[in-house]
C-alpha cells in the first residue's frame, strides 16, 4: 500500500493552470445537494433518507458541530504519518468504506465500480449483505484490495452460514455484524414513493446467487424472481436474535468479529464479554430510530468503557477530515463513511468515489497538521473542546 501522504489539493491547483477542474465538489456536504438536482427522486431519496422526521440524521451532524478542535502550535509536523493496523487490515489513514447497499441505484456498476475505486486508493471496503452485485463480482474487482463483508443475519441459518463461506473464500477478512436493522425502519421518504428495491429485485443479489437460499425455490431465482423476491421477505432479519446467538458467527467465521450499531456502554460491554474484536459506534446515519442518541454522543464513554478491550470504530455523520479528527479524538481507531460515496457513485461512477476518498484523507491530514498533530497517538478528548 502506498504510504505516503497524498496532496490531493496541490494536483487540483496545477490542474487549474492548464485549466483544469475537479469532477466534484471539493466539499463532500455539496455531494448531497448536487446529487439531489442529478439522481433519480427514488434512487437519492433511498441513499439520503432517515427514519421518521429524520432528527437522527440532523442529530448526527449537530453533535459534530458541539466539539471544537484546539489546534496546537509549535509542533513538528514535517513528517506526519497516520498509518495504522486494524483488526490485521493497514490503514494508510483511518478510513473505511462502510457498508451501503442497493448501490445500482446509484449507477450501474454499483458495488463493483466502488470496489475498483477503493483497491486503487488502498482503502478498505465494506461489502453490504443487500448489494446489487455478487460477492464474488466484489471480490474480483477489488482484486488485492483489502475487504470485509457486512452480514445482515438472515432467519434461514444455512443462508447465513453459506454468506459467510462465501465471504471467506472471496477473500474477506472481517465480519461486521449490524445489530440495529433487523427489521427496516419507518422511512417516510421510500413510504411517500411506495418504493423498497429489494421488491423489484435489487439489492437482493447475494440472496439470489445463494446455493442454500436458492434451495428453497422452485428453481433458478432469475427464473422464478416472484418466489425469490417472497421467499427473500420471509428471510431478511430476525428479530428474535439475542447475545445467545453469536457463538454461530465463531463457528461459521474463523477472523475478526465485529459488533456495528453499537450505542450504549451496556451493549458494548456485553460485546467484550461476548469475546468480540470490535464495535462499531453507530445509529445506521439515523435510518433506523428516530429520535436517537447521536452517534458521536455515543462514543466517548463507550471508547471509555471497552477501549482497552475492543477496536472501536465509529460511522454516522461523518462529512469531513475535522470530523475523522473529533470522531478518533474521542476515542475510534478509525471511521467508516457512507452517504457521501453513494452520491458520488451517483454522480461520476468509480472517479466520484476515488475523488471522495482522496479529498477526505487530504482534508483529514491537513486538518491533522494544522491542529499541530502529527500521528494517531496524539489524538486524545484533550485535543478538543464541547461547547454548550
Amino acid at each position: 500500500m502506498d504510504q505516503r501522504l497524498e496532496s490531493y489539493q496541490d494536483e487540483i491547483y496545477l490542474s487549474g493552470l492548464g485549466g483544469g477542474r475537479p469532477i466534484l465538489p471539493a466539499s463532500l456536504p455539496a455531494l448531497e445537494d448536487l446529487a439531489r438536482e442529478r439522481m433519480a427522486p427514488e434512487s437519492f431519496d433511498y441513499i439520503c433518507g432517515g427514519a421518521g422526521r429524520e432528527d437522527t440524521v440532523t442529530e448526527n451532524a449537530a453533535a459534530f458541530r458541539r466539539w471544537r478542535i484546539v489546534p496546537r502550535m509549535l509542533t513538528d509536523v514535517s513528517a506526519p504519518s497516520y498509518a495504522s493496523t486494524v483488526l490485521g487490515t493497514e490503514l494508510a489513514a483511518p478510513i473505511l468504506l462502510g457498508p451501503v447497499g442497493v448501490l445500482k441505484l446509484a449507477h450501474p456498476d454499483g458495488e463493483v465500480a466502488v470496489a475498483r475505486a477503493a483497491a486503487a486508493a488502498g482503502v478498505p471496503m465494506v461489502m453490504s449483505t443487500a448489494a446489487s452485485c455478487t460477492i464474488e463480482e466484489v471480490a474480483e474487482a477489488n482484486g488485492d484490495g483489502q475487504r470485509w463483508f457486512q452480514l445482515y443475519w438472515p432467519k434461514d441459518r444455512d443462508v447465513a452460514a453459506s454468506f459467510l463461506s462465501r465471504a471467506k473464500a472471496g477473500g474477506f477478512s472481517v465480519l461486521v455484524l449490524t445489530l440495529d436493522t433487523r427489521l427496516l425502519g419507518y422511512r417516510p421518504r421510500d413510504l411517500d414513493r411506495a418504493f423498497l428495491p429489494f421488491l423489484r429485485g435489487i439489492g437482493n443479489q447475494n440472496y439470489f446467487s445463494d446455493p442454500a437460499f436458492s434451495a428453497g425455490l422452485p428453481g433458478p431465482a432469475a427464473e422464478h424472481q416472484d418466489a425469490a423476491i417472497l421467499r427473500w421477505v420471509q428471510t431478511f432479519g430476525d428479530p428474535s436474535l439475542t447475545w445467545d446467538d453469536l457463538p454461530f458467527l465463531r463457528d461459521n467465521w474463523d477472523g475478526p468479529i465485529v459488533l456495528k450499531g453499537i450505542q450504549s456502554v451496556q451493549d458494548a460491554q456485553r460485546a467484550a464479554d461476548a469475546g468480540m474484536d470490535g464495535i462499531v459506534v453507530s445509529n445506521h446515519g439515523g435510518r433506523q430510530v428516530d429520535g436517537g442518541i447521536a452517534a458521536l454522543d455515543a462514543l466517548p464513554p463507550i471508547a471509555a468503557a471497552v477501549g482497552s478491550q475492543l477496536t472501536v470504530l465509529f460511522d454516522s455523520g461523518v462529512r469531513g477530515g475535522s470530523d475523522v479528527v473529533k470522531a478518533l479524538a474521542l476515542g475510534a481507531r478509525a471511521v467508516l463513511i457512507a452517504r457521501p460515496y453513494a452520491y458520488a457513485l451517483g454522480l461520476a461512477g468509480e472517479d466520484g468515489v476515488r475523488h471522495v476518498l482522496r479529498a477526505l484523507r487530504n482534508d483529514f491530514e491537513l486538518t491533522m497538521r494544522l491542529a499541530g498533530h502529527a500521528s494517531l497517538s496524539d489524538l486524545s478528548p484533550d485535543a478538543l473542546i464541547r461547547i454548550p
